[in-house]
This record gives C-alpha cells, structure tokens and sequence, in this order.
C-alpha cells in the first residue's frame, strides 16, 4: 500500500529517540513487528527509510521508534508536527506477531520498538510476553514499566544476555522468540537462543 498519511505526534521516548504516530490509511493492517517505508525530501532530495511499527495495533493511527542516530532523514522526522504529512509504503515484513501463546521478545538498540508493541500485543490477547532489552541508554522505559506491571517480564540490561535468555526461554507449547536489533545483537541473541535450547525457529528482523 502507498498512501499519504498525516503526523499526529512526536514524542520523546528516550535519549535521541521519538515515537512518531501517524494516521493509518483506510485498508491498513500493520501488524507489530513489521515495518514501513518512510519518504520525504530532506535537503532537496527524496529520500526513503524503513521503520518497524513499535504500536500494538494499527486501527486508526500507529506508531513508530525513530532513533536520531540515524542521520538527516530520521532528525527530520523528529522535526515534523502534527498535521504534516509524509509518504508511506507497507506494511513489509513476515517476522511479526501472529497471536502466539508467549511472546519472548529480544531487543538491542532500535528493536525496543518492536518489542514493546509486541509484548503489549500478546498480553491484550490474553497471552504471556517476555522481553530482554540491551542498551546503555535504554528508550519507552515508562511503556516497559507498564508491562512489568501487567505481568511481562522484562529485563534491560547493558551487558551479556545468555543468562537472562536462558531465563526467559520456558519452552512451553506456542513459545515463539522474536529478535530485533542490528547484526552484533542479532548473532549474540540467537546464539542465546540455541544455548538456552530453544527448540523452534525465531523470527528475526536485522536492522544490518
């Protein structure tokens, strides 16, 4: 889907990160952890950037993590008001939740976005969430405070994560591990993952 959406809001969630919402248009049907691709003119050129939904649904209007590292594409979206418009493709991505009985979901860097929508997804369903976050400066400390009040356990840490997978992995029935991150992270949680012995196949979205 292509269409021309509308701003809502810009908030700070963390250190040079914001949570942009948007308006979705009429059809969409986003799911958390799938992503979309941004396109605005940014210094006289267009210029596109993906961006993985960090919202539990997408009915009405949705959310994503913008990390400001990103460059001047991801400062501009920060820029932005409610009322601005930007261009948008999607959704892409078949790594996403799809209603599983307990949701492990492992985060480093920008894979907090995903997480959290995620986890608040499974617990809306009904179902268990898990999250393990690495990040020395960690972004939606109040959204990962809310889950720890409704029951997911969610851990944050700025070091190794073997230990805290090999919590968090039950291998119950329906248990599906999700991992997000850049390569380092990605590598470091599934070889979590196999020490831990998790048995089934985790859907991973790697940021590169």
């Amino acid at each position: 889907m292509d269409a021309t959406v509308a701003v809502r809001s810009v908030a700070e969630v963390g250190p040079d990160t914001v949570a942009v919402t948007l308006d979705s248009p009429e059809g969409f049907d986003g799911k958390p952890g799938q992503f979309v691709r941004l396109t605005a003119t940014v210094g006289g050129e267009e210029e596109s950037r993906f961006y993985t939904i960090s919202s539990a649904d997408t009915r009405g209007s949705y959310e994503t993590t913008v990390g400001l590292d990103g460059g001047d594409f991801s400062r501009h979206l920060a820029d932005l008001s409610a009322g601005d418009e930007i261009e948008m493709s999607g959704p892409f991505g078949d790594d996403y939740y799809e209603g599983e009985s307990r949701a492990v979901v492992l985060a480093g860097g920008p894979g907090i976005g995903p997480a959290v929508a995620i986890a608040e997804a499974a617990l809306d369903a009904g179902n268990e969430a898990a999250v393990v976050y690495r990040d020395d400066e960690p972004a939606h400390t109040e959204r990962l405070d809310a889950l720890r009040e409704r029951g997911a356990e969610v851990t944050v840490t700025d070091g190794a994560i073997g230990a805290v997978v090999a919590d968090a992995i039950t291998g119950a029935d329906g248990e599906q591990a999700f991992v997000y991150g850049f390569t380092d992270f990605v590598d470091a949680a599934l070889g979590a993952l196999e020490t831990a012995g998790y048995a089934g196949e985790a859907k991973v979205e790697n940021f590169g």
